[in-house]
């Protein structure tokens, strides 16, 4: 029995949630995300809640009812509220500005860094060392700060490099420390 799973997911006033087939749609404030789920779970919206069951008492349906309970519950999370990723620019010349909607990123390459801004994202840059990313969708937030953050990874001799604001870098000594 899948503890997450069990509990079901509030609908906030102002989101919608449909329920067709496998598909479920969450229309908020923020906009609409749309997914199609396994064919071991069911879904019933009901109460301003969607509850998730299993189909069957297999050991997949099992594992797919909470990743499923807990995908609906990010989609009703990002149309309300939305998500953000926030990362830091750490080095000497390392830089980052808006163009548009696309990131420039100064990285210490000979040349620029240009980074499109994809549909539902947002890049703010709120100082020249600072980047957030916003969207609605969870894993598309992440996934372009990830893209993002693979630039330029943090090393661990000076630290430099693009880290997540709560990050922390493992430092090396170094060949001087013997």
């Amino acid at each position: 029995m899948s503890r997450i799973g069990k509990m079901p997911v509030q609908i906030p006033a102002g989101v919608t949630v449909t329920v067709d087939n496998k598909t479920v749609t969450v229309k908020g404030p923020k906009g609409e995300l749309v997914r199609t789920f396994s064919p071991l779970v069911s879904f019933e919206v009901k109460d301003n809640e969607v509850v998730v069951t299993p189909e069957n008492e297999e050991k997949e349906a099992n594992a797919q009812w909470g990743l499923s309970r807990t995908l609906v519950h990010n989609m009703v999370l990002g149309v309300s509220e939305g998500f953000e990723k926030r990362l830091q620019l750490v080095g000497v010349g390392y830089r980052a500005t808006l163009k548009g909607r696309d990131l420039d990123l100064s990285l210490g390459y000979s040349h620029p860094v240009i980074m499109p801004a994809p549909e539902n994202i947002t890049f703010e840059v709120p100082d020249n060392t600072h980047i957030v990313v916003k969207g609605i969708s969870k894993e598309q937030v992440g996934q372009v700060a990830a893209e993002i953050r693979a630039k330029r990874p943090p090393e661990p001799y000076k630290g430099k490099g693009i880290r997540y604001i709560d990050e922390h870098v493992r430092r090396k000594l170094g060949k001087a420390a013997k």
